[in-house]
């Protein structure tokens, strides 16, 4: 069984990279935002599982931190449906802060799910149902990447308004993030707030 894969990175592609070790080129499926991150040439290891595709073939899943293999492992074996493939889009997202989706699930906060992370209302209801009594076993490194985290109807209606103009939660968090460090807070207006967040996006 293959645990752990270190090599040079041969090809990257949008979800999957293949990594040349002894000789040997392997594919591993990887998160998109983990793929991005690498570069052909470069020197790179990740842990690894091994899956049975429906066909019968064997799929490896990779992760660059130990860290992901068990969030993505607790997605797998807590979640009602979810296979390895579904258990690696969650992943994907919830890597733009695992500080950040942990303390949403212990917080039993939908909001941020839906806010930050973009999982639809009933995703992030299923989420926090499965994984409410278990999200205490994964360690989780590093600080969390969110600012401001303020249940503001202010704040929710903006960053609902910046979706339906086609931003994503990522951007919208991004901007709502620098206009906190310019001293623009969540309570303001959702007129001042969507106005001041456009600013900061058009740059």
């Amino acid at each position: 069984m293959i645990a752990y894969l270190k090599g040079e990175i041969l090809e990257v592609n949008e979800d999957s990279a293949i990594v040349l070790c002894g000789g040997v080129g392997y594919e591993v499926n990887l998160a998109h935002a983990s793929a991005q991150e690498l570069t052909i040439g470069q020197q790179a290891a990740f842990y690894v599982e091994e899956s049975v595709a429906p066909y019968g073939a064997t799929v490896l899943y990779g992760f660059t931190h130990k860290e992901d293999k068990d969030l993505w492992t607790l997605f797998k074996t807590s979640i009602p449906n979810t296979g390895a493939k579904k258990a690696m889009d969650l992943l994907n997202k919830a890597l733009r802060s695992v500080a950040d989706f942990h303390n949403a699930i212990l917080k039993r906060d939908p909001k941020i799910l839906t806010g930050i992370f973009g999982f639809t209302s009933k995703t992030a209801e299923k989420l926090i149902n499965s994984l409410k009594d278990k999200m205490d076993a994964i360690t989780v490194q590093g600080e969390s990447k969110i600012k401001v985290l303020d249940e503001s109807p202010y704040l929710s209606e903006a960053l609902a308004a910046l979706g339906a103009l086609g931003y994503s939660a990522a951007e919208s968090r991004r901007a709502l993030d620098t206009l906190h460090t310019q001293g623009i807070g969540p309570n303001e207006k959702t007129e001042v707030i969507i106005k001041e967040a456009l600013r900061v996006l058009k740059k």
